[in-house]
């Protein structure tokens, strides 16, 4: 397994423990793609790849006739040398015509992975992991060279591709498009599957057929929003949740992107995917370097589950990084639900004593705690405690939680500057904007420039210095608006393009500073919830706030598209109060807290109003979420019921060694007369024997799996069952 080469075909064969992917160099020069999918173990390229003659309106680029760019499959295109598709990068001249044309010069084979430039992505921890192709193509005329990076992780099934330019000539040239990468499919028999939504219902799963013509998904919103995820997948036609062939694609990326599929008039299929095109260039002077975000590429012949199984652990154990990647994450509460801005030090430390006595281990202090911030409309960027509030310190309030042995949590917002600010009537040239045009404001709060190395230092030191006061061991890292009026006062004027991605790389600086300074932080991203959950933001901080959704009923559509591309182990979700603050539905509290179990559990409502039953049941919850939390968080993820499809949700945890299992169950509204209903399960190993331990009852592998459970009697809307299983001899 990992990079097989034929010299004298001049083919590069990419191969992992069940994936190929082939591609080679045409007679021209051209790289061309031949194949990917299910693992080959030997072939011959006519066999993959077929010429035909096609009419005037397709040139071709040698007298053969036989050959077109405009079919022919490829690894890198470019428009205006005879394809008419879209290509994956464009460039301007100084002569301004856009024309060139990428030829191959040289490839290298290497072990591991090399880090990429100033962006996040996936690594190795040792060098057997993974081997890296690096083909080296020119355009001659400019002296414009292109790298392409194929990386093999041969066990964990999962190929990423990543591009560098490098302009070696002598004239300024402009980038005007540098994707990730694209594939170009033989055919359109494929569903196109992604996750889309706005605030408070995120990723929601979204299917339909591929037709001729284009369809994308994208952001221009600085972020990677709320509206559509860096991710899609295509489905053949017969692909379910546990068979068919899936093709997914996810951009290690957190700011504008583009996802798109072209169908063309012969019914092939080209994907591509990286930064968005739309108000973007880059000025490559000579000698100067642009490296594009990394795209991760998984090909699952066992369905929209084997896909995310390989995404998960991917990204669980090989983007994730530091202290938190593989130890169990606290159980929280958080204030923000239960006080909102109106709070003081003895509110806030009885949350805290009643969170104790329940077992919870953490408490975070959300929004209200710096500045005059009494509402959303002042204070940003002015990281100094309020003492009204906290009259002591933040260092006293900190020491009051921790003598109750409980670790002490914060929330910032570090990306924003309220008008109403010291900082901004120190600085009002801080914030991204155009002279002479309004500022546009969103949630009362502006965007620091975080393009400026003097903003991001600013940010770094007033960070740190608060996260060096007092004992702190979590933080909440908020952003709260999308970008408008994207300039900086610090670009010349045919640099303005670059802001937003001068943006992201600022943000990547900061998130790595303080992240290595404070190694013992668990760090946790949110952007008005999941309107940046993204796997760029993922390799700084190995969780994100899932949505500022807190309902239950909500929270399964959530979480289980959330669960197509990204690990439980990413996902916040906690208990909140009734009715919802969101949709104002009222659940009861098992229902409540057998959703939020399914993922890094806690609850964010006032615990000291609790009654004596209620405070059981979460003692309860508690207990028993420690059990079954390593489970979860690591665990095979496997969905058995879509809400999508129905009234019914269920999914299932099964450990690696398929002994230990945590399933769920959930039912949205009632049913008269209702059916006597089993549940199969996903996972196990047909040959082990599992007890229940709730009925003490001892099921076979291949019974659960194979016959199903029978579900319990529920009476009511808004019901739901759990079960904890473990292998018995």
């Amino acid at each position: 397994m990992g990079i097989l080469i034929n010299e004298q075909q001049l083919t590069f064969h990419l191969q992992s423990r069940g994936t190929s992917y082939i591609l080679q160099i045409h007679e021209m020069g051209f790289l061309t793609h031949l194949y990917w999918g299910r693992r080959l173990q030997a072939f011959q390229p006519e066999q993959l790849l077929t010429y035909a003659q096609r009419c005037s309106f397709h040139p071709t680029p040698d007298k053969s006739k036989l050959m077109t760019l405009d079919t022919l499959p490829q690894e890198y295109p470019v428009y205006g040398t005879s394809d008419f598709r879209q290509p994956a990068y464009g460039v301007k001249l100084a002569n301004g015509t856009t024309i060139t044309e990428l030829l191959y010069v040289s490839h290298t084979v290497s072990a591991g992975k090399p880090e990429l430039e100033v962006l996040p992505a996936t690594y190795v921890e040792d060098e057997s992991e993974a081997e890296t192709l690096e083909i080296t193509t020119l355009d001659k005329l400019t002296g414009l060279k292109v790298i392409l990076s194929y990386t093999v992780f041969s066990e964990l099934d999962a190929i990423t591709r990543s591009v560098r330019f490098v302009n070696e000539g002598t004239d300024n040239l402009e980038l005007q498009r540098a994707l990730s990468a694209n594939v170009d499919f033989p055919h359109k028999d494929f569903d196109l599957l992604h996750l889309a939504g706005a605030w408070a219902k995120e990723r929601n799963v979204a299917k339909r057929p591929l037709t001729v013509g284009t369809q994308s998904i994208e952001s221009r919103r600085g972020s990677s929003s709320h509206q559509h995820n860096p991710f899609l997948a295509l489905m053949s036609k017969d692909a379910g949740e546990e068979q068919g062939d899936v093709y997914g694609f996810s951009l290690v990326y957190s700011g504008n992107f583009l996802a798109s599929v072209e169908v063309d008039a012969y019914d092939t299929a080209r994907v591509s995917m990286g930064i968005n095109p739309f108000d973007f260039s880059w000025l490559l002077e000579p000698g100067q370097s642009f490296q594009t975000p990394e795209a991760v590429l998984v090909y699952s012949p066992e369905g929209l589950g084997g896909m995310s199984r390989r995404f998960h652990k991917l990204y669980r154990t090989r983007l994730c990084r530091g202290l938190y990647r593989d130890e169990v994450r606290p159980v929280l509460v958080n204030n923000w639900e239960a006080t909102y801005f109106n709070f003081n030090a003895e509110k806030i430390e009885d949350i805290a004593k009643a969170g104790k006595e329940l077992g919870i281990e953490l408490f975070v202090l959300d929004d209200g705690w710096f500045g005059k911030r009494d509402s959303d409309n002042s204070s940003l960027g002015d990281w100094i405690v309020d003492r009204k509030k906290l009259p002591n310190g933040l260092e006293d309030l900190v020491k009051r939680v921790r003598d109750m042995e409980m670790q002490f949590g914060l929330w910032f917002e570090p990306e924003m500057v309220s008008p109403d600010s010291d900082l901004y009537r120190a600085h009002p040239d801080w914030c991204l904007h155009v002279p002479g045009r309004r500022r546009t404001e969103g949630r009362q709060q502006l965007i620091l420039d975080f393009s400026r190395k003097d903003v991001c230092d600013y940010i770094i030191k007033s960070l740190s210095d608060v996260l060096s006061s007092a004992p702190i061991t979590y933080v909440k890292w908020d952003m709260n608006r999308n970008m408008t009026e994207i300039g900086s006062a610090l670009l010349p004027a045919q640099r303005q393009r670059e802001t937003a991605h001068r943006y992201m790389l600022g943000l990547y600086r900061v998130l790595e500073e303080i992240t290595t300074k404070f190694p013992h932080i668990l760090f946790e991203s949110c952007s008005g919830g999941g309107g940046r959950f993204d796997p760029g933001m993922l390799y700084y901080m190995p969780q994100t706030w899932t949505s500022d959704n807190t309902d239950a009923i909500s929270r399964l559509k959530i979480q289980y598209g959330t669960s197509m591309v990204y690990p439980i182990s990413s996902m916040g979700s906690h208990v909140s109060a009734v009715p919802n603050h969101q949709v104002h539905r009222m659940t009861s509290l098992d229902m409540r807290g057998n959703v939020a179990m399914s993922g890094n559990f806690g609850y964010e409502l006032d615990l000291t109003q609790f009654t004596e039953e209620e405070k059981s049941t979460v003692k309860a919850q508690v207990a028993f979420y420690k059990e079954v939390r390593s489970l979860v968080q690591q665990g095979d993820f496997y969905r058995l019921l879509s809400p999508f499809e129905g009234n019914e949700t269920a999914w299932m945890f099964v450990s690696e060694d398929q002994r230990d299992v945590f399933a769920a169950y959930f039912r949205v509204l009632a049913e008269p007369n209702d059916a006597i209903r089993r549940l199969r399960f996903k996972g196990l190993d047909p040959n082990h024997s599992y007890k229940v331990a709730e009925t003490g009852q001892v099921y076979g592998g291949d019974v659960l799996m194979y016959a199903g459970l029978v579900l319990p009697e529920l009476h009511g809307d808004y019901q739901s069952a759990v079960w904890r299983l473990q292998a018995v001899e």
